[in-house]
């Protein structure tokens, strides 16, 4: 028996013709509408053609059959639209004021629904057909789904055999339906244009260095975040709780990128409430045991969200400003999307053991005119995460990490990642604001992705790990803070002399002397309590003769265990890409582990005694490369 005839046997009176079923909503009444790719397209088609059905409100979180209709002054003289999140089907009409939008969190729309502050009297569902058991599954569109249907009067299922059976909390009985519209077509398909490739694989390199082995992912909605997964192929053992599953997901499930196997919460399920993509997507997910779907008000609750160690919540803005406020949902006065999960996940990963979140977006809009990090949100732009909330900021220039950070470190880590046409103007409104001290000096005005090269890493025998890179404007309070841990010594064979103050503006004149090339400073770094701390820094000066002055300390805890020959090599290497041909050091007869490393690296350096220093040459010429 094929699933018609057991609802005709078992549903007598229940399975109607789309004309029958909407005849049954009433003038006046506020109507709930399946989301997305899973919206009902026949029953709406339907419910819009009734002519007798008058002052209808309808609600839905993303919309795209209706979008053809909303252009129809006959059409809106009958129905109102609200929607929770603006789709780009949608944009134009929500431009013209003729679409309404309310703004709230996905994981708290079912109790505004259950708790009558938003009452329904119908809901427009598709499903897939029952089992023999008489169970339907909401396949791709559990989200708000579910609970728009358990709080309407009336609930009319469209049934497809197009509709995938999604296993999890996603089942409902057909004693739960009013009426069954026996309909086949096409599920709505999801497939973004493709952010800009050049700045997407930037950005995608950026967000990858921040995600280890193991992590559970959200990511959120839209082409940018969809865009980044293809560059987590390389990762391991990685784990899925998000919103909406996408076709981007798929190379990472078919090439066991994502196992779920290191999950605290339901290991071994990708646990999503949403999927909008291609058919080749909804075959995958088709009775398949890896997938558990649920309800928003599961999947997006901050507290179910913070049980999973080590979320990593992806995410994109429109806009952020200097001190961390990030809008996503309007541009200027323009509604353009909506809040959706990013809050809900940016402060789910926030509570989550090892978890913190990433707002993801290209530098600049409008080909290149228009600066997306700015001095202060858009007039009329409305803030979806606050700067409170904001831990890591990335653009195709690189990552800003603003938790726990001063207004003053929040404007250096940020115009840092701007793109470099706009660093000087944003540094100077800053100035404007009060934001940072008015001898400010302005990040490089220069593409500086070519340091990417300079970063390294380096294991200690302890198994601890520690990573080199480039000094940078916005390390000046870890650059003070590392100097301060020094013991007295430690200063005074670096200096030779008892340096007691490292103030704002010696850390400055230090930055502002690295130009990459002729001057160089790199740091060593170890992580503290989920954060990283300067424990190294070493520095080559450019002289008269080719050669570079160089010099290094090492942070006390770390003395003796290769670190300082490691900067040294790493140094040379960088060095010799700008045409130097060797090092001149400065180095007190009593610093002995300074002394010992510069024999070992180059036997063959000249060393001259200059009362209690020795002044070493060096020349890279016969040297191992680097």
């Amino acid at each position: 028996m094929d699933y018609a005839d057991w609802l005709n046997e078992h549903c007598p009176g229940k399975v109607v013709s789309s004309e029958q079923a909407v005849s049954a909503i009433k003038k006046g009444s506020r109507v709930f509408v399946g989301t997305g790719c899973g919206e009902p397209r026949h029953l709406i088609e339907a419910m819009v053609k009734d002519k007798r059905l008058q002052d209808i409100m309808v609600y839905q979180m993303l919309s795209g059959a209706l979008a053809e209709y909303v252009d129809d002054e006959s059409f809106l003289n009958r129905f109102s639209l609200k929607l929770f999140f603006i789709s780009p089907a949608m944009r134009k009409a929500v431009f013209k004021g003729n679409i309404d939008y309310v703004p709230a969190y996905l994981s708290q729309i079912p109790e505004l629904f259950s708790s009558k502050l938003i009452g329904l009297d119908a809901a427009l569902i598709q499903v897939s057909p029952p089992d023999r058991f008489g169970y339907c599954s909401l396949g791709i569109s559990v989200d708000i789904t579910r609970a728009g249907m358990q709080n309407s009067t009336l609930v009319i299922a469209q049934v497809n055999p197009r509709m995938p059976r999604t296993l999890g909390d996603s089942f409902v009985h057909v004693s739960d339906l009013d009426y069954l519209v026996m309909h086949e077509e096409p599920l709505g398909e999801y497939l973004p244009v493709q952010a800009a490739e050049a700045t997407t694989q930037r950005i995608g390199h950026y967000v990858s260095q921040l995600i280890n082995d193991g992590a559970t992912l959200q990511i959120g909605f839209g082409r940018l975040p969809y865009a980044i997964l293809k560059y987590l192929e390389d990762k391991k053992d990685l784990g899925i709780h998000t919103q909406v599953i996408t076709d981007a997901f798929l190379p990472l499930f078919q090439k066991k990128v994502v196992t779920n196997a290191r999950k605290s919460l339901m290991p071994g399920k990708a646990v999503a409430s949403l999927c909008m993509g291609s058919s080749s997507l909804y075959d995958f997910l088709d009775n398949n045991p890896m997938f558990h779907f649920c309800g928003s008000d599961f999947v997006n609750d901050p507290t179910v969200i913070a049980q999973n160690d080590n979320l990593i919540s992806i995410s994109s803005a429109l806009e952020v400003d200097l001190t961390g406020q990030v809008c996503s949902d309007s541009v200027g006065y323009l509604f353009y999307s909506g809040i959706g999960d990013q809050v809900d996940f940016i402060r789910g990963s926030a509570m989550s053991r090892g978890g913190f979140s990433i707002v993801a977006l290209p530098s600049t809009a409008l080909d290149g005119k228009t600066s997306r990090i700015v001095s202060h949100l858009s007039e009329g732009a409305g803030v979806a995460t606050t700067r409170g909330d904001v831990n890591f900021v990335v653009t195709e220039f690189g990552i800003a990490e603003l938790k726990g950070k001063s207004i003053y470190q929040r404007v250096m880590e940020l115009a840092q990642i701007a793109h470099p046409k706009f660093r000087e103007e944003l540094i100077e409104e800053a100035k404007k604001h009060h934001y940072i001290f008015a001898d400010q000096i302005t990040p490089q005005q220069e593409d500086l992705i070519f340091l990417e090269d300079y970063k390294t890493s380096f294991q200690l025998k302890d198994g601890r790990t520690i990573e080199f890179r480039p000094l940078l404007a916005s390390d000046e309070f870890a650059f003070r803070n590392f100097f301060y841990s020094l013991q007295a010594q430690s200063v005074y064979h670096r200096f030779f002399y008892h340096k007691q103050l490292f103030s704002h503006k010696a850390m400055q004149e230090q930055w502002a002397s690295v130009d990459y090339r002729k001057n160089m400073s790199l740091i060593g770094l170890t992580s503290v309590s989920g954060h990283q701390e300067i424990m190294a820094i070493a520095s080559y000066a450019q002289t008269e003769d080719g050669r570079a002055e160089v010099a290094f300390v090492v942070g006390d805890g770390f003395q003796g265990m290769g670190i300082g020959s490691r900067m040294v090599e790493i140094l040379e290497g960088i060095a010799r890409k700008n045409d130097y041909k060797g090092f001149t050091a400065y180095v007190l007869r009593e610093n002995r582990s300074m002394l010992h490393i510069f024999r070992k690296r180059y036997p063959n350096a000249k060393m001259s005694p200059m009362g209690e220093t020795l002044f070493i040459e060096i020349e890279f010429a016969g040297q191992p490369e680097a």
